[in-house]
């Protein structure tokens, strides 16, 4: 079993926004975030723990601005909180061993895949293309990777 856990290192190397986002519970503006409209095969890691957060098989275009999961590619890995900051309640999503805060989820996504949406920042993910998976430790999750 890998340990995803989050390092001074791993702090260090991320970006003013990327570091706003994931420790400070930080929102990147709609629609410029950098895997928006990524149409790759592939997963998204948490950018600090590199655990494995969802399935390029499972994103899909909500029109909300952040890429839209509709589920993780494993739950163990994503933590939810209630979330009552800016006069809302919300489910906050957080990487479970990284703590980073990665978005939130609603219950508005698509009816036919369990009408979840999971609405992720950019900021707080790195993509692992299809063809790297299993060099960088992640072949266990190739199975649930469609070529799109």
């Amino acid at each position: 079993m890998t340990d995803y856990r989050k390092t001074p290192e791993a702090l260090a190397a991320l970006t003013p926004e990327e570091f706003h986002v994931t420790q400070h519970s930080g929102t990147e503006r709609p629609g410029t975030g950098k895997y928006l409209h990524n149409k790759e095969a592939g997963i998204y890691v948490d950018i600090v723990s590199g655990e494995p957060l969802f399935a390029s098989s499972d994103k899909y275009e909500s029109g909300c601005g952040w890429p839209s999961f509709t589920k993780p590619i494993e739950p163990a890995n994503v933590a939810e909180l209630r979330d009552t900051t800016h006069g809302m309640v919300r489910t906050e999503v957080r990487s479970a061993n990284g703590d980073s805060h990665l978005g939130h989820v609603f219950e508005d996504g698509p009816l036919d895949r369990g009408g979840l949406r999971y609405c992720i920042n950019s900021a707080s993910l790195r993509f692992v293309p299809k063809g790297e998976m299993e060099a960088q430790g992640y072949g266990a999750y190739l199975d649930q990777v469609e070529d799109i």
